[in-house]
């Protein structure tokens, strides 16, 4: 169900309505019927008016729907008003998003996250819902790891939103040291973002080797997964998979996956992946640098990679891969499913990345120094290899921390 929202421009209202639809579909519901309404202006009580709830609890009715989703927030009384008149459970667009997230939770983490998430958005609904939030039942919008604890007691809920943030805090405590372990050496992190289901699973495996759950199904992947990986110049980074962004993400989401999203904030280089097969590619780019902008991320380091070339005409496909090639290009075309331009998606992040500098020198190593040669063999590139008086001279291009090992051998 979804009134027109002239609020954002970007999505037409047949474009969102059919986002509502996968969205249901990945919160496991069944859709039996949809309408879509065009007003002027939302109804202060029921958002959609009188005469169109009437008409839509009919038909309800006919196809016995025991949910209805709404593609808008409703405020607690809108929400209250409309589940009064049609006598079935009623849930926003937010609901519905938390209610996924609830459902790909894997990690503590993730799970006080959703968590917290669910009892901020519940808090100012609690009025005129004793019966029904005291016995939570099953389906959509029940689930998740604090579901049994939704007490109507306002101070027993204020009291658990204090501890999931004290948890949260000791995550985030966690992470900074993990952070500060991972900063002390000179590897740079890459944080992957984009719409969801644009792919960024798929590519963080087809780059790292790394068996992240890869679904067509939105936010699959929730919790957060830092692999590293092996540049052409041989130097290493950190990628991490984050949460993927949607239109209109709820604020309190955003603000209770801060800890996971800090990632972001914190790289060296952001690769902002979309889904190049798709007509509305650049209007959820405007919804990721909506996000971004929260973050305050807008202005890091970005590549944009756009993924699922192999859904484009085959001609299409290879005139993008032409364009990319350009040394200056800040879009990479790729198929992560078939590993396409991923070799050169490689070697631009390779350029871009400003720690542990590549510099090409020349060596006089001793042949003696047999460790020393094993290193540049597996840390360096070599481009010529000459043995003279029981040395081995070398020109090589290694990163600054390789380089600093051998600085004796410079010639």
């Amino acid at each position: 169900m979804q009134p027109s929202k002239p609020s954002i421009p970007e999505f037409d209202a047949d474009e969102s309505l059919a986002e509502l639809y996968t969205l249901a579909e990945s919160a496991g519901a069944k859709v039996v019927g949809q309408i879509l309404q065009r007003r002027d202006r939302p109804d202060p009580a029921t958002l959609i008016g009188a005469g169109k709830l009437e008409e839509i609890a009919g038909a309800a009715a006919s196809v016995n729907a025991d949910v209805l989703l709404f593609d808008h927030d409703l405020s607690p009384s809108q929400q209250r008003n409309i589940e009064k008149i049609i006598q079935r459970r009623v849930i926003d667009r937010t609901q519905l998003i938390l209610d996924i997230f609830a459902r790909h939770a894997r990690t503590r983490e993730g799970q006080l996250q959703v968590e917290l998430a669910q009892l901020q958005y519940m808090m100012p609904r609690l009025a005129g819902h004793g019966v029904e939030m005291s016995q939570l039942g099953g389906g959509i919008g029940t689930r998740g790891p604090g579901e049994t604890k939704l007490e109507t007691d306002r101070r027993k809920i204020a009291r658990r939103v204090r501890h999931v943030e004290q948890q949260l805090e000791n995550v985030r405590r966690i992470r900074r040291q993990q952070r500060q372990r991972r900063e002390s050496a000179p590897v740079a992190t890459i944080a992957l973002v984009g719409y969801t289901n644009a792919g960024k699973s798929t590519l963080f495996n087809a780059l790292t080797k790394a068996k992240v759950l890869e679904s067509s199904r939105m936010f699959a992947t929730l919790d957060p997964t830092i692999r590293g990986v092996d540049l052409p110049s041989k130097r290493k980074v950190l990628m991490s998979d984050t949460v993927g962004f949607i239109r209109s993400l709820p604020h309190t989401l955003v603000s209770a996956f801060r800890a996971t999203l800090e990632e972001v904030q914190r790289a060296s280089l952001i690769l902002h992946v979309s889904d190049a097969s798709s007509r509305l590619s650049a209007e959820q780019d405007a919804q990721v640098e909506i996000v971004l902008k929260e973050l305050e991320a807008e202005k890091k380091p970005r590549l944009r990679v756009m993924n699922k070339i192999d859904l484009l005409d085959d001609e299409v496909a290879q005139s993008l891969l032409a364009d990319s090639m350009r040394e200056d290009s800040r879009t990479v075309y790729v198929s992560a499913v078939e590993g396409t331009g991923l070799d050169r998606l490689l070697k631009r992040i390779d350029s871009l990345i400003e720690e542990d500098r590549v510099s090409r020198v020349h060596l006089r190593v001793p042949q003696k120094e047999g460790r020393m040669l094993a290193l540049l063999e597996a840390k360096a590139r070599i481009y010529s290899r000459e043995y003279k008086d029981g040395a081995v001279e070398l020109e090589v291009e290694a990163p600054a921390s390789v380089l600093r090992r051998v600085r004796e051998w410079e010639t």
